[in-house]
């Protein structure tokens, strides 16, 4: 699914314009995308949660010449999904 679709999705099950829809998808996305700069964690109720961890310095090989390397440090996006996801997602697989 990508966002176009979200935006179709919108647009037919709520009746928002095309503009308004997309305009709505754009700032749920901005806002999430800011809180996680911020490194604020995101709780969606029977979704799950995003959170961003921080991950140290290491060392790290180049697997075609074995050369070590130094990997920095950084920070990484991490999602739990919720129970009720985990559960609807197993439903369908049945």
């Amino acid at each position: 699914m990508t966002k176009a679709d979200i935006v179709e999705y919108i647009y037919d099950k709520i009746g928002f314009s095309k503009k308004e829809s997309s305009e709505i998808v754009d700032l749920v996305f901005e806002t999430i995308k800011e809180a996680l700069a911020k490194s604020e964690k995101i709780k969606i109720s029977g979704f799950g949660n995003f959170n961003i961890k921080s991950k140290k310095e290491r060392k790290g090989r180049n697997p075609q010449t074995g050369e070590e390397i130094k990997i920095s440090a950084r920070r990484v996006l991490s999602f739990k999904c919720s129970q009720v996801l985990k559960d609807t997602l197993n439903e369908k697989a049945k």
